[in-house]
C-alpha cells in the first residue's frame, strides 16, 4: 500500500490545500488540486509558483526540482476529474463536519476503490468522518500546519477503525513530503490544537483584562518562552474564525476550560478574521505584512 501511492488529490485550494498540493508535488507525487472556484485555483497556482521561486532563491530548493514540481501539479474545477486516478485523497475544506462527510461521500463515488482518505482537520473527529464513508479502515487524519511548505510537522491521527497499513502509508507519504510525524490516537483537538488554543484563548483574556498590549504579550512569549510566533500573530495567521471554531468544538467536547473568550468572539463578529482579510488583532497591508495603526 505504501509504495502504490503515486497520485494525491487535494480538495480545497485555500491556504492549507494549496500548501498540501505544493509539498505533494515537491515530494514527487502527481498532485491534483481541486476547488469549485476557478478564481481560487488561479490564486492558489500563483501562490505555489511564488513559493517555489522563493525556495530556489533561498537555496532551499534546486531550480530543476522546482520546475519538476510544476509539471506534477494539476488544477481541477471538476471533482470527478480530480479524484479519478487518486491513490490518496486529502480533504482541506472548511471545518464543518457535515461538509467534510458529504465531500468524502461524493469523492468515493468517483475515485478508485483502493484510494485512501485523509482529513486535514485540526480538531474534528476522524472517526465520525470515516464512519460516513465506505472505507473507515482506510481513513486517517493528516493535520498539516501553516505555512505548509515551511512547517515540519504532520499529526497522523488514527480513528477507531484506521488500519495499521493506512497509518504506515500516510506516514510514508508525509516523509516523502519532507515532514516529521507524530502519531495520535483520536481525541478532541489531538495534541497541538488542544494545547495551542488554550494559550491563545488565555492571551485574549489577558488582552481583554488589560494585563498587557497584544504586542507585549506576543513579545513576552517569543523572547521569554522561545515561541517562534506570539499567540496573536499566530491567531491572525491561522484565522480568528478558524480558532473560534476549534474552541467552540473543544468547549462542547472537553468543557469549560475551552470556553471562547468574549473578545475573540467579538473580533470574529466584527469581521476581524486575521491576515486573510487585512485585519485581526493586528492590521495588514496587501502583501500580508503587519502595519502600525
Amino acid at each position: 500500500m505504501t509504495d502504490s501511492i503515486k497520485t494525491i488529490s487535494v480538495l480545497g485550494s485555500g491556504t492549507m490545500g494549496r500548501g498540501i498540493a505544493q509539498v505533494a508535488a515537491t515530494g514527487g507525487f502527481t498532485a491534483r488540486l481541486f476547488d469549485v472556484s476557478e478564481k481560487a485555483l488561479a490564486e492558489a497556482d500563483a501562490a505555489i509558483y511564488k513559493n517555489l521561486k522563493k525556495g530556489v532563491e533561498l537555496g532551499k530548493l534546486q531550480q530543476a526540482d522546482a520546475e519538476s514540481a510544476k509539471t506534477r501539479l494539476f488544477l481541477h474545477s471538476a471533482l470527478a476529474e480530480a479524484v479519478a486516478d487518486a491513490d490518496l485523497v486529502i480533504e482541506a475544506v472548511p471545518e464543518r463536519m457535515q461538509l467534510k462527510i458529504e465531500t468524502f461521500q461524493e469523492v468515493q463515488r468517483g475515485c478508485p476503490a483502493h484510494a485512501l482518505f485523509a482529513s486535514n482537520t485540526s480538531a474534528l473527529s476522524i472517526t465520525e468522518m470515516a464512519a460516513g464513508t465506505d472505507r473507515p479502515d482506510r481513513f486517517a487524519g493528516m493535520h498539516f500546519f501553516n505555512p505548509v511548505h515551511v512547517m515540519k510537522l504532520i499529526e497522523i491521527v488514527a480513528a477507531l477503525q484506521t488500519s495499521p497499513e493506512t497509518i504506515a502509508a500516510v506516514t510514508a507519504v508525509s516523509k516523502r513530503m519532507g515532514k516529521e510525524t507524530v502519531q495520535v490516537n483520536e481525541a478532541p483537538g489531538f495534541v497541538t490544537s488542544r494545547i495551542n488554543v488554550l494559550i491563545g484563548n488565555e492571551a485574549f483574556r489577558m488582552l481583554q483584562e488589560g494585563v498587557a498590549t497584544a504586542e507585549d504579550i506576543d513579545k513576552a512569549l517569543k523572547l521569554g518562552l522561545n515561541h517562534p510566533m506570539g499567540p496573536f500573530e499566530l491567531a491572525d495567521l491561522v484565522g480568528l474564525d478558524v480558532r473560534l471554531s476549534i474552541l467552540e468544538f473543544l468547549h462542547k467536547s472537553l468543557g469549560e476550560s475551552f470556553r471562547p473568550n468574549n473578545l475573540l468572539v467579538q473580533y470574529v463578529r466584527a469581521g476581524r478574521l486575521g491576515r486573510k482579510v487585512g485585519r485581526g488583532v493586528y492590521t495588514y497591508d496587501a502583501q500580508g505584512k503587519k502595519v502600525a495603526e
